[in-house]
């Protein structure tokens, strides 16, 4: 729908994606909780969080703006997307930073409640994190928390390609490195070890998702003409 919005204009398509759109998130909200319950939290058997689901869902939206962005400056630099300015590249640079600061509540508060609960069958699950991943497991922390809040502070900071850039690849490593402690700490627990399998297997799909997304960029215009909302949007200065 659309495309086939891009062709005939109007506000009938735009409404009803836009209802489709709302539907859509609530059924993600539910089913990437349980997935997360089902694929993540059910490694470490005994062990559950009411967080858990929220914390997840986190981790995929602060990647997901860093997706975004990334590709945004990426186009932008080729020469595309021209009405593209330097405010909604400033709104990115903001939820970027916003929603790593959700992430880092909600990773606190997770480790917070628990360390004081200090309730044997909870705790277990920080131990092993922290004996077998000690590093790597506070080094995450700081890569998705610190970077993100003293790199993009500032209101020129959120402007800069470079410094976006530089802070979207940090994050995006940030949160590879916090499922990669999710997963094995679970299943090899002391076992585990970060290898050229490990970052092999991160870099080659993330290079199949590049080739998917880019491909499928070029079978559609960018920028959708006739989108009633366009020239609203092409007008934005902060």
């Amino acid at each position: 729908r659309s495309l086939e919005e891009d062709r005939i204009g109007g506000t009938e398509l735009h409404f009803k994606n836009y209802r489709k759109g709302a539907t859509f998130l609530v059924f993600f909200a539910v089913f990437s909780s349980t997935s997360s319950w089902d694929w993540l939290m059910s490694i470490d058997v005994h062990w559950f969080s009411t967080l858990f689901g929220w914390y997840t869902f986190a981790g995929m939206w602060c990647s997901t703006m860093v997706v975004i962005v990334l590709t945004t400056l990426y186009l932008k630099k080729l020469g595309y997307l021209k009405k593209v300015n330097d405010s909604h590249i400033h709104d990115l640079g903001k939820w970027t930073f916003a929603t790593s600061f959700l992430w880092s509540y909600l990773w606190f508060s997770q480790f917070m409640l628990i360390w004081y609960a200090n309730i044997p069958e909870e705790v277990t699950y920080y131990q092993m994190r922290i004996e077998n991943f000690k590093f790597l497991y506070f080094a995450m922390f700081v890569i998705n928390f610190a970077f993100p809040m003293l790199l993009l502070m500032s209101r020129d900071a959120k402007r800069h390609a470079g410094i976006l850039t530089l802070v979207g690849l940090i994050i995006l490593t940030g949160h590879w490195l916090d499922v990669y402690i999710m997963v094995s700490a679970g299943s090899l627990g002391s076992n585990a070890h970060l290898g050229v399998l490990e970052v092999g297997m991160a870099l080659l799909v993330a290079g199949l998702f590049i080739y998917v997304v880019l491909n499928n960029l070029t079978k559609a215009p960018l920028t959708p003409v006739n989108h009633p909302f366009l020239d609203e949007s092409v007008h934005h200065e902060i």
